[in-house]
């Protein structure tokens, strides 16, 4: 079965799915503590997709295109029973890569039950190495080791592991070249992320922004870096090799270098709602058919609809009209 194509000729080919809109962090490029506080509701466990669900999508969308499946949240190691889902969706024929977006603090607890369930790699949030700039950043005072010991644990059972890291001017660009020594002394893969105006909530502000060319110039400064082709059409980082092999960095420049014809990512959000876009302010609702006993059929048929009129390219059109956006803690990074 060949997969639908949007209005830019651009296929699906990731799935992320997000498991919860719940978070152990507060960062404030994403869940600031002012608008996310104690009183803040999030979704009641019942608008939650089952396991079931999660899984019953996922196999319909696999002969559409889908080839690779990202856990995310919020923080999915928040839950509960997400090993048992990961070996549910690692069993599904032609899922080619399966892997989790992490804050990391919870991951050293899960690491081997993850690993064992058929999770194949891990990408951890680490914005800052330095102790006091990593507390400030996450809101809740969590400790940077927590989130290394995660990292070791992961590694340890045969996870591959890839850093994340979004950059803030005047937060932690004092961060950039710490991270990049330690990475590569770990042989840890590294992506700088150009910090972006997801959501509503975070007071995103172009100055802010540290652009790539400016985080090259910075690395330039000290390592050796040679520019190596995408791995495929859809890759949204920028990768450059050290040039002894031992890893790799990344930039991630939404903000500069708009990587929108490209995308291939399709998003299901924790309330079974699909997004084409990770700026987009709603999404289509899926899990009222799957709970109204919509077969399979009509259910590819949705997607394939809401593929096909897809026109999504929100980066390259920033600042051009003021657009509503989700909020990525519940959408899903």
């Amino acid at each position: 079965m060949s997969g639908p194509l949007d209005k830019l000729g651009r296929g699906m080919r990731d799935l992320r799915i997000s498991l919860t809109d719940r978070c152990n962090f507060r960062c404030r490029y994403c869940m600031p503590v002012e608008v996310f506080g104690p009183g803040y509701r999030f979704l009641p466990r019942e608008d939650l997709l089952s396991f079931e669900e999660i899984l019953r999508l996922t196999r319909l969308l696999v002969p559409l295109g889908v080839e690779k499946v990202r856990l995310t949240g919020g923080e999915p190691l928040l839950r509960n029973g997400i090993e048992d889902l990961v070996a549910m969706l690692a069993a599904v024929e032609g899922v080619k890569d399966l892997a989790l977006t992490t804050n990391g603090v919870l991951l050293a607890h899960h690491a081997e039950a993850l690993a064992l369930a058929g999770l194949t790699r891990a990408t951890v949030s680490l914005d800052a190495l330095d102790p006091a700039t990593f507390a400030r950043m996450n809101g809740v005072g969590a400790k940077v080791e927590r989130v290394l010991a995660g990292i070791n644990a992961a590694r340890t059972y045969g996870l591959k592991v890839k850093v994340n890291a979004v950059i803030q001017r005047g937060v932690n660009e004092g961060e950039i070249l710490p991270l990049a020594r330690w990475a590569k002394e770990q042989a840890i893969d590294l992506r700088y992320i150009e910090y972006m105006d997801v959501g509503e909530t975070n007071g995103w502000k172009l100055a802010e922004v540290v652009p790539a060319t400016e985080l090259l110039e910075i690395l330039g400064q000290e390592f050796d870096l040679a520019p190596r082709d995408p791995a495929y059409r859809g890759e949204v980082a920028l990768h450059w090799a050290h040039a002894d092999g031992t890893c790799e960095v990344g930039v991630i420049a939404s903000v500069t270098r708009p990587f929108c014809r490209d995308c291939q990512r399709l998003r299901l959000s924790a309330d079974g709602k699909l997004f084409t876009c990770l700026f987009a302010a709603s999404g289509q609702d899926i899990r009222g058919m799957l709970r109204s006993g919509a077969g399979d059929e009509m259910l590819r048929a949705a997607v394939r609809g809401m593929w096909a009129v897809r026109e999504d390219r929100y980066s390259e059109e920033r600042g051009l009209a003021a657009k509503p956006k989700a909020e990525m803690s519940y959408l899903g990074g």
